[in-house]
């Protein structure tokens, strides 16, 4: 068979010599050779190519969910792009532990040279934080934190604040979801009954029980700290002062219907769903958990000193990790959950489409 294509070799086609140049430390053009440098080096450059992975395979789940429609066949390759964004993330996690053969004084021998480089400072991680959807973020030295990225990069993540994040377009999808309400089945209204009954009814078994007094008040206090906050979910005006609060930023429409598969994921059509929302609520923790191994990692490097980006190092890290958070809601959403023998019972017309009877 001809070959179509001419010859290309491994080394061209990942342009190895280029990309084997480009380790220059900085000790070593100022006559002070540190070892570890090296490490410091390919580390982050590694980080930079894993999160342009990661800004291609968000790229394309935001052009999945672009549409006015999602069509359902793209269902699968959105949960395989967030499946390897989760992939990648373990590598990014993985690879502090390899940093961290660097030991403190290995680290001073050339950090000083650094000044006033900085993780923050990564145009492509503010990219992937804003194609997410983070809006709430921790003020860094004060200034906006655009004015730390390059002058050339500053525009391109300031449009990805105007553009539709990931967050927001999920939010649209699932106001979208059908068979929420119809003249056969009304969710809400059955799940809020459900709820309703099974707080009365743990409050009058509390009632006539044998337990003492004090144990009474304790379980009836759990129980109307319980009854609020079902309320405050029920009650729209409630849900949206929680919404101005910052406790919420999904939309109550798509908080129902969120609810909705979570609670009813078995059936074969909300399967793929639940996986999606499952599979962003774990990008949300790992990256959770890469910005808390770094601050440990910081704190382990540089005790209390400031970072050399200017900023209160391992503290400011440690609070962004516990901040900078996006898919928070699912999290919270599990405070509504019910167990499965209590859940309403589908009426057979929406089990039927809910299995693909047709």
């Amino acid at each position: 068979m001809a070959q179509t294509y001419p010859p290309i070799h491994y080394a061209e086609y990942l342009k190895v010599d280029d990309l084997l140049s480009l380790q220059k430390p900085k000790s070593e053009e100022y006559g002070k050779s540190a070892h570890d440098e090296m490490l410091f080096i390919v580390i982050h450059q590694v980080y930079e190519l894993w999160f342009r992975q990661i800004l291609f395979e968000i790229d394309s789940a935001i052009e999945l969910f672009s549409g006015d429609r999602v069509d359902e066949r793209d269902m699968l390759k959105a949960s395989s792009l967030f499946q390897r964004i989760i992939e990648i993330q373990k590598i990014l996690i993985d690879q502090v532990d390899v940093l961290e053969t660097m030991t403190p004084m290995d680290f001073l021998e050339f950090r000083d040279f650094l000044y006033p480089a900085s993780g923050f400072q990564s145009t492509q991680f503010r990219l992937i934080e804003n194609k997410l959807g983070l809006v709430q973020r921790l003020t860094y030295n004060n200034q906006d934190y655009k004015t730390s990225l390059p002058q050339n990069k500053q525009h391109e993540v300031s449009a990805t604040e105007e553009s539709p994040s990931l967050f927001q377009l999920l939010e649209k999808w699932l106001e979208r979801t059908p068979f929420l309400a119809s003249e056969a089945f009304d969710f809400w209204k059955a799940y809020r009954e459900k709820v309703e009954d099974r707080i009365a009814t743990s409050r009058q078994h509390v009632m006539e029980s044998e337990l003492n007094e004090e144990v009474k008040t304790v379980h009836l206090k759990n129980l109307e700290q319980m009854d609020r906050s079902f309320h405050s979910i029920f009650n729209k005006s409630e849900y949206e002062k929680l919404q101005q609060e910052g406790y919420w930023r999904l939309s109550h429409g798509a908080l129902c219907a969120a609810l909705f598969i979570h609670l009813y994921r078995d059936e074969p059509i909300l399967q793929l769903p639940f996986q999606l929302m499952t599979q962003l609520a774990t990008i949300d923790e790992n990256f959770t958990q890469w910005r808390h191994r770094h601050a440990i990692m910081v704190h382990r490097m540089l005790g209390a000193k400031i970072g050399t980006g200017g900023s209160s190092g391992h503290k400011y890290l440690k609070a962004t990790s516990d901040k900078h958070k996006v898919f928070q809601d699912f999290f919270n959403m599990a405070t509504f959950f019910i167990p499965k023998s209590d859940l309403p019972e589908l009426p057979k017309e929406i089990s039927d489409k809910l299995r693909f009877r047709y």
